[in-house]
């Protein structure tokens, strides 16, 4: 690909969504703008996942390039325009007659994901043991989380090197190797199916070869509980309690089938978050989600959110970055070597915090050097130094003596603060 051909490419990746509204900071912002390099909106700050942008096509194409070249082919189609692997997402549609006055209407539920299983049914019955607001119904609160946790848990830029940022060749040979070793040895989806057929599964996977006599495994840590005891024989591997025969189960083949999980509990085992369409990463005895797999494998830089795969990389504040990564979250200038302050979490260099977010003193009303000591109490804040830290009757310097704080308002005595109130 030429020059020109990557600008173009990357010009129509900044164009996507270009104006939409954040339904978190509303009026705040002035339409979604995003980011040269960061995953975020220039305006805002806020990410992708938080502006009103049709994602659905874009997530259907990011699933798909997932489980291309796995055994989970069956859930994607390849266009004949362009040979894009999209996923093959299970929308349930619910239609329940409602009785009215004089006729009857039909009210219908569009689930935007549903578990790929036959038993419509047994569907519905995993829906309605996911909490409410976690259901993905079409234009409802859990329609939103759950295009909130793909772009979180399974972010394009963790598995596809053209949404990362001017990675080298050796950096994109890398990354593709370690993509292929995750989908070879930890990716998987869940299933629903009740227990007694998981614990079915594992029979016919454990049965004995050759004449030879063999135990078979059954689901759950109960393996001597009698035949007619079966509501108690199995258990939610994650909250050790008990699961009903008639209630859907989720299980994970790369864990066995010697585990199961309730709908609301399968769950990452680092940020608890529901795996979103039941995707998840199995590794060391865990269930993770694509984000916190990859963080448990790579470091991710604090800057750009992708993976580094660079021998060369810097460490500050507990977090890791890309050398030219390394910046100023409000200007971008570079920090190596420069003064900066932690607003947020985030690092701001000493002009831009002094600008935007220093603390304003009480007695000269000039915003604070980050480097120079301070008084603060409550709320307000003051210069340490004889010309500001001072009775607001008298004048009388308060460093290093009592004094009586009143709204925003300092006193060396019950005097001052009378005459001053008075």
């Amino acid at each position: 690909m030429d020059l020109e051909s990557k600008i173009k490419k990357m010009g129509l990746g900044h164009e996507e969504g270009f104006g939409a509204p954040c339904l978190k900071c509303t009026d705040k912002c002035e339409g979604f703008e995003l980011h040269f390099w960061r995953k975020i909106c220039r305006n805002c700050k806020c990410g992708q996942e938080e502006h009103d942008v049709p994602t659905s096509n874009e997530d259907d194409r990011k699933v798909g390039k997932l489980f291309e070249d796995t055994k989970y082919t069956t859930l994607i189609a390849k266009l004949k325009t362009d040979g894009i692997p999209m996923y093959k997402r299970n929308v349930m549609i619910l239609t329940n007659p409602v009785a009215a006055r004089k006729n009857v209407s039909i009210n219908t539920v569009t689930y935007e994901w549903a578990p790929p299983v036959q038993n419509q049914t047994l569907a519905r019955h995993y829906m309605q043991m996911l909490p409410k607001e976690k259901q993905p119904v079409a234009g409802s609160e859990g329609a939103q989380y759950r295009k909130k946790q793909l772009a979180k848990q399974l972010p394009a830029h963790d598995q596809d090197p053209s949404k990362c940022h001017e990675l080298s060749p050796n950096e994109v040979k890398q990354m593709e190797q370690f993509v292929k070793k995750y989908k070879n040895e930890a990716l998987g989806v869940g299933d629903v199916k009740f227990p007694s057929d998981v614990e079915g599964k594992a029979r016919e996977k454990n049965a004995p070869n050759n004449g030879e006599r063999g135990t078979s495994t059954t689901v759950g840590a109960m393996e001597d509980k009698q035949a007619g005891q079966k509501e108690s024989q199995y258990f939610c591997f994650r909250c050790k309690q008990n699961m009903k025969e008639g209630d859907p189960a989720v299980y994970a083949e790369r864990a066995g089938y010697d585990k199961l999980w309730h709908p609301a509990c399968f769950v990452c085992c680092t940020c608890s978050e529901l795996l979103v369409d039941m995707i998840y990463f199995w590794k060391n005895g865990k269930l993770y989600c694509g984000r916190h797999y990859c963080d448990s494998e790579k470091p991710r830089c604090a800057g750009c959110d992708e993976l580094i795969f660079s021998n060369e990389y810097t460490q500050a504040e507990g977090q890791n970055w890309h050398l030219k990564h390394f910046c100023c979250f409000d200007c971008d200038c570079v920090l190596a070597g420069e003064i900066y302050v932690m607003v947020n979490e985030k690092p701001v260099c000493k002009p831009c915090y002094v600008k935007k977010h220093a603390v304003i003193c009480q007695g000269c009303h000039n915003a604070i050097d980050p480097e120079v000591q301070r008084v603060s109490y409550n709320n307000f804040n003051w210069h340490a130094n004889t010309e500001c830290f001072l009775c607001s009757c008298c004048s009388k310097c308060l460093i290093g003596q009592k004094f009586m704080p009143v709204e925003g308002m300092v006193f060396c005595s019950v005097e001052c603060k009378k005459k001053m109130m008075s």
